[in-house]
């Protein structure tokens, strides 16, 4: 069963890894700006799987900002993921070992996270190592060649590349979306709430990361007073 399961996050994870190497790559052009090698460059994209965790890092590197400055401000940006491990802690079988829920809790990121939730009944680890097999590797790897090779390619054909990344977060919308009406009144308002928030004074002056924490706690908040979701765990199974 684990292998099969294995599988299907692998066939998962393989169009996530295409498009985290498009984005991983220009960021390999940030840390060779900031002085980073491969090797560097590599580590640095295992240790911290997060685009713009990843930006602020190098960026802070190069603006040659204090140890302190560079954990906080890291800390901050990828605070989402907190928010994420939460929610996804309620699709863990309470029976499931430490060292399974710390892989899973690594390797999540906004895309894997999309289709772990998407699941049905209760998530197998394994699921989430196939989708990690290709994903992470992929993320690391194109670092590393950014960092070598980044820099002899237009911008414009890295940004362009890039693209990949968002048709992807549509495919995984769309399809709890079409199940649910109330997940697509939530991704509805999620937009529109965003846009607002990145047009209004003040409020578009706090990061990105900032503001998605802040959106996501009110918008679930408010679904959850309005429409709770049922308790059915003691139906859940391993999928």
């Amino acid at each position: 069963m684990e292998k099969n399961v294995f599988f299907e996050g692998l066939k998962d994870g393989i169009p996530i890894g295409l498009g985290y190497f498009a984005v991983a790559f220009s960021l390999g052009i940030v840390a060779k700006n900031a002085g980073l090698n491969f090797i560097e460059g590599f580590f640095a994209s295992f240790l911290d799987v997060a685009s713009a965790g990843e930006y602020a890092l190098f960026s802070a590197i190069q603006a040659k900002t204090t140890y302190f400055e560079v954990a906080i401000a890291t800390l901050v940006i990828n605070a989402r993921y907190f928010l994420m491990s939460c929610s996804l802690s309620q699709k863990i079988n309470p029976e499931m070992p430490f060292f399974h829920r710390f892989f899973i809790g690594y390797g999540i990121t906004d895309e894997v996270f999309g289709i772990s939730i998407a699941r049905e009944g209760f998530l197998n680890p394994f699921y989430n190592y196939g989708a990690m097999f290709f994903a992470i590797p992929m993320w690391c790897i194109a670092t590393s060649l950014g960092v070598v090779a980044g820099t002899y390619l237009p911008v414009r054909v890295v940004s362009a590349l890039s693209v990949a990344l968002y048709g992807m977060f549509i495919a995984i919308i769309i399809p709890p979306c079409k199940k649910n009406f109330v997940i697509a009144v939530a991704v509805f308002c999620g937009f529109c709430l965003s846009y607002l928030c990145s047009i209004l004074p003040g409020i578009k002056e706090i990061s990105g990361g900032t503001r998605t924490i802040i959106l996501t706690v009110l918008i679930s908040a408010v679904c959850a007073i309005v429409k709770p979701v049922e308790d059915d765990t003691t139906t859940h199974k391993e999928n």
